[in-house]
């Protein structure tokens, strides 16, 4: 099987594609490497003998011109929640990247009768009644309190039939557009589909940047001293995410992967670290005090926009039609990221923009 990768030298794109290439697959793939350090990753993917190719998912013609490939993999992306309204991107050109080329790839797999599969997100769900949550802190993270929990919230957290209705931001609102398509693509042309709604994806590897990871840009800015600070919410760091590997995502891809079509089950899934895999930055910042020492955290109790107190989503639906569930601990993430940066001290300038 020939799978080709789109944003193949991001953190997720390239750490997927190490672990998939191999065993009958032969994984190749692009990138327009606009990110910052994302060159680094092209040479470490030459090395295991995978083909990188210089192009902009953004240029229809770019796409047109790749290789055939029996499945792509959509791992391109703005990843920003604030893109497009941050003062410091692109609103049009959040919309390029995030969906007009998803429908590039998607032109592409008609054209070549490939599989596809699209790594969309947990942004895609309706921010109003997240924002809204009623919530409790506990142990220093916020958590769900009380009965009368909007449909589709649960202890174990935000499932697949909870609402998608904007505002979902401008970042959710071109994956969930994506989403829509994909499948529409799929039924119309006669190609599978499958979309995996991820958590924060998180290891070691991931670039040191807010937009690209908390965890990561976390850790590093903890260790060198650099900057933190707590962003609305009473200025406590209480906020919760919850984490998950990109190994454990490989996991489910070869599933989807070997079932080919779907057979009725349902195409949309989440895929997260859940609620075994949660933590608050409150928490994530003691656990960077017991491993680095401390260090200051400011505060800015201003809430910004877009921005929720608890994000953690249920995977209850990919455990019953996978038999997939994450099995990388939170503790073992946070310290392949801290061996990470202890042995990168220049990760933070690497990628910075």
């Amino acid at each position: 099987m020939k799978i080709l990768i789109s944003g193949i030298c991001g953190f997720v794109g390239s750490t997927i594609a190490a672990r998939l290439h191999g065993d009958g697959r032969e994984v190749f793939g692009f990138d327009n490497f606009i990110r910052p350090g994302s060159e680094l990753n092209r040479l470490a993917l030459k090395q295991r003998g995978i083909r990188v190719t210089h192009a902009d998912v953004r240029n229809a013609a770019d796409i047109a011109a790749l290789p055939a490939a029996d499945w792509v993999i959509d791992a391109a992306a703005n990843p920003s929640v604030l893109a497009g309204v941050d003062g410091q991107t692109s609103s049009r050109q959040l919309v390029e990247h995030n969906l007009f080329g998803t429908i590039n790839l998607l032109e592409y797999c008609k054209v070549n009768h490939a599989g596809f599969t699209l790594l969309s997100t947990s942004r895609v769900y309706a921010i109003r009644p997240l924002a809204e949550l009623k919530v409790k802190a506990v142990a220093k993270a916020f958590q769900p309190a009380g009965a009368g929990l909007p449909r589709g919230v649960s202890a174990r957290g935000v499932a697949e039939d909870f609402s998608t209705e904007a505002p979902v931001s401008l970042y959710g609102g071109t994956k969930l557009a994506s989403e829509t398509l994909a499948l529409e693509y799929g039924a119309t042309f006669d190609f599978p589909v499958w979309i995996n709604r991820c958590g924060v994806l998180a290891g070691a590897g991931q670039f040191g940047r807010a937009d690209q990871g908390i965890f990561s840009f976390w850790i590093n800015s903890w260790l060198r001293k650099r900057p933190l600070k707590y962003i609305g919410f009473g200025g406590k760091g209480f906020q919760v995410r919850d984490c998950l590997h990109p190994h454990d995502l490989v996991a489910l891809l070869l599933k989807q992967l070997k079932a080919g079509k779907s057979n009725g089950q349902p195409q949309i899934v989440n895929a997260s670290g859940g609620v075994k895999n949660r933590m608050s930055l409150a928490q994530l910042s003691d656990w960077c005090a017991d491993r680095f020492g401390p260090a200051t955290v400011t505060v800015d109790a201003k809430p910004r926009p877009f921005d929720i107190p608890w994000m953690v989503l249920n995977s209850a639906l990919a455990s019953k039609i996978w038999d997939w569930q994450p099995v990388i601990r939170l503790e073992n993430v946070l310290d392949e990221i801290a061996s990470h940066a202890e042995g990168h001290p220049e990760w933070l300038d690497i990628s910075a923009p």
